[in-house]
């Protein structure tokens, strides 16, 4: 059963045309207890909304779980994880958080609910209304 995911990633330091450049990428780096553990449940397949961080604030695309979980290589204690993905597609039209914190149908989602967590779950519900407003 496909998982829904938000990860979130300054755009000037690894955004969308990063990974769109690289094909597959290595999500790295999250040093999270609750983001790690969200990782650590994603498998192959799921699908993972990408949000520009910091610049631009907005959902610009999808990505695809390519790889489950394995030691974060840049980690030399070996407590964090890192995931591969692909991209899938940019949206028509980015899902600004302004839009969204506006949905009353996102209120639970927790990018506006934990504003500093950088990979955290999305229900269906929440992914489909995401969707439907990109177009």
């Amino acid at each position: 059963m496909t998982q829904y995911w938000l990860m979130k990633s300054e755009p000037d330091e690894y955004g969308w045309d990063h990974l769109v450049a690289e094909k597959e990428g290595t999500w790295d780096g999250v040093k999270n207890a609750q983001a790690s553990n969200n990782m650590k449940s994603m498998k192959l397949g799921d699908q993972v909304f990408f949000y520009h961080s910091r610049q631009g604030l907005e959902i610009v695309g999808i990505m695809e779980v390519s790889k489950e979980h394995f030691p974060d290589p840049f980690d030399d204690s070996g407590r964090w994880v890192a995931v591969k993905v692909k991209p899938v597609r940019k949206l028509n039209k980015p899902v600004t958080l302004k839009d969204m914190k506006q949905n009353p149908k996102l209120a639970e989602l927790p990018i506006i609910r934990q504003s500093r967590l950088s990979v955290a779950a999305v229900t269906k519900a929440q992914w489909d209304e995401i969707l439907s407003m990109a177009k």
